[in-house]
């Protein structure tokens, strides 16, 4: 048998760099459906082609999901509850950052056939891999709690109170386990079905939208005015907290797996171009549309309770016959308000239909963001661990630890406290987006790794500037957040764990600027990436 000497290079590239984990492995763990979706053979030589547009149509908005859970909703209309029309821009801002990243996710994918998790498997050492994993499943934790916590909200107020927030909560074991049925009608209708639920949240909160009529000089004021007179602490904190709510860890591991859907040849460049082409334009759209349903949010609580006080609102409450009318002291504090208050207050000034139907939006904002999820949590621990779980496994382990402890804040405390969780959530979350951010700039920039498609210079300097800020913005948040608790114990705590948290951080920053190119950072030599070849680069043998 004669071999071509190229061919067999690349078998022995990819025995001498196989994971280091047990047992053999010569392909990668398949971490989405059986299915693959086939691209259409257009013409290659034409810029675009609606009907591959519709073929790569998926993966951008299962991604764009996690851009409209029930923690943005509530930081939405905080915002424009607390500030008006002022933050438009810091949203609209958000999106664009996180439109940005979530490019880079996708190329990954893409080029090189694994999603982050399994390169960081592949390129990390055992203990910086762990840790890793154990923050992201922190992340995807934390959001499943928020998640839970949106459901619960949403069927108590469709229930009028009958159905208590408890019950709401372990409602949301039973209703995971019946959606993700959905895997056994192929992946096409999976993706309709989130498809669906993304345009009830678009009629819902619309309906919202129109029922109030903001003005529409002030949202494009808003939007498009970078700036936020008479602001202070709050509406600071508050914009702060878009980012942190708009951009999240889990949702990179996410996108970078699920582009691995579509049927590509990656061994022939003009094919990942193209698929990279189209990937872009779809989460884009998915984007769009999501930042249209985010304004809607904003612009609703901005011209209808911006300057409210808790008097004017328990007033009108009491008119109505409100059942709710004591969550709101008779004083002339500013009006506070989260998902539950935002239904009430919705309710008293514009009528029940108008707390049905954001009811409806946020329980499809909470289930939606469940089942995406779901595939996050998978996708990540098939990829650092190599555990290949069942979707129904997956998802007991983690929605029982996030129904543990909101069961319990739920059981025995009442519905500001269990609202009153999602700050904490969203810290825990914004503590975490390094550990994807950091990740995803150093293995897009590495040439062995993404061949022609590594980021140049224009994309290292700009992407890791971008990341540096959002990861500064984020630890802001931390800092107020962890400030404002009072206890000196905490404090004391709050600064070891930022000692361990900020070592790992420097050194994935570490590893980061040598993929950069900052190679005499690398003193000992020890930082090797090996190049990586395309899974689908298969050797062939001629007889």
């Amino acid at each position: 048998t004669n071999i071509n000497n190229e061919q067999f290079c690349l078998y022995e590239l990819r025995t001498l760099y196989s994971p280091a984990s047990p047992g053999p492995q010569q392909e990668p763990i398949s971490t989405y459906f059986e299915e693959k979706v086939p691209i259409p053979e257009d013409d290659m030589t034409k810029l675009f082609s609606f009907r591959k547009l519709w073929a790569f149509t998926g993966p951008g908005f299962l991604m764009s999901i996690a851009y409209l859970d029930p923690g943005n909703i509530e930081s939405d209309l905080q915002s424009g509850a607390r500030a008006g029309f002022k933050l438009l821009w810091v949203l609209l801002g958000a999106t664009i950052i996180g439109l940005l990243l979530q490019r880079l996710a996708a190329r990954l994918g893409v080029v090189t056939g694994m999603h982050l998790a399994e390169v960081c498997n592949r390129h990390y050492p055992t203990v910086p891999r762990i840790i890793l994993w154990l923050m992201v499943e922190l992340a995807i934790i934390g959001s499943d709690m928020q998640e839970v916590i949106g459901c619960a909200i949403a069927l108590n107020l469709l229930s009028v109170g009958r159905i208590p927030l408890w019950a709401g909560v372990l409602i949301t074991i039973i209703d995971t386990f019946v959606f993700l049925f959905l895997d056994k009608y192929g992946l096409r209708k999976l993706e309709a079905f989130f498809g669906f639920l993304i345009t009830i949240m678009a009629l819902s909160f619309g309906y919202e939208y129109v029922r109030v009529a903001p003005d529409q000089a002030e949202v494009l004021k808003g939007m498009f005015v970078p700036y936020c007179s008479g602001c202070g602490p709050t509406q600071l904190e508050q914009a702060v907290g878009i980012v942190g709510a708009v951009i999240m860890p889990h949702n990179i591991y996410l996108h970078s797996a699920l582009v691995k859907s579509r049927d590509i040849n990656r061994a022939n460049k003009k094919e990942v171009k193209e698929a990279n082409k189209y990937y872009f334009i779809e989460s884009s759209i998915a984007l769009f549309i999501s930042f249209l349903i985010n304004v809607f949010v904003v612009a609703v609580f901005a011209e209808a309770f911006y300057g409210k006080t808790n008097m004017e609102v328990s007033l009108q409450c009491n008119e109505t016959g409100s059942a709710h009318s004591e969550l709101f002291p008779a004083n002339n504090e500013t009006l506070e308000v989260d998902i539950y208050k935002g239904g009430v207050v919705l309710g008293c000034f514009f009528g029940p239909a108008a707390l049905y139907i954001w009811a409806i939006g946020i329980l499809a904002a909470g289930q939606s963001s469940t089942m995406t999820g779901t595939y996050s949590g998978q996708f990540v621990m098939e990829g650092f661990l190599n555990l290949r779980w069942s979707r129904f496994a997956r998802v007991l382990l983690t929605r029982s630890i996030a129904i543990f402890p909101t069961l319990l804040v739920a059981v025995f405390q009442d519905v500001q406290h269990l609202t009153g969780m999602n700050d904490f959530l969203n810290v825990l979350q914004s503590m975490q987006l390094p550990f994807a951010l950091i990740p995803i700039l150093t293995f897009t920039s590495l040439t062995s790794l993404m061949n022609d498609f590594a980021n140049g210079l224009v994309w290292k300097i700009g992407g890791g500037l971008l990341i540096l800020v959002v990861c500064a913005i984020n630890m802001y948040f931390v800092v107020v957040y962890v400030t404002a608790l009072n206890s000196t114990v905490l404090y004391v705590f709050s600064a070891l764990l930022s000692i361990a948290y900020l070592s790992f951080v420097c050194y994935l920053v570490w590893r980061c600027l040598i993929a950069l190119g900052v190679s005499r950072l690398d003193f000992r030599g020890s930082v090797q990436y090996p190049p990586t070849v395309l899974m689908d680069e298969q050797p062939e043998f001629d007889s």
